[in-house]
């Protein structure tokens, strides 16, 4: 299994609590450790969108996915 399918089957893990609040969370890419997420529905322009995914989603991604340091936002997603 490769860690982007990893990633993906955790998120589906967790996607039911963010669903609760209206909200959605989309998996766009692994880089250098770092996952790119964009968050959707109510989730997007929240206020807590920064607490949501380094207090939720990080937590659980790095506990379950071998080779995962943070989680960002796409928009903070280098450009190339």
């Amino acid at each position: 299994m490769t860690i982007e399918e990893q990633i993906e089957m955790t998120l589906d893990k967790i996607r039911p609590f963010i669903q609760r609040d209206g909200g959605d969370v989309i998996f766009d890419s692994f880089e250098n450790g770092i996952v790119y997420v964009q968050m959707i529905g109510a989730c997007e322009g929240c206020s807590l969108i920064y607490e949501t995914l380094s207090s939720g989603i990080a937590v659980i991604l790095k506990e379950e996915v071998p080779g995962v340091i943070d989680v960002l936002p796409v928009s903070e997603k280098p450009n190339k």
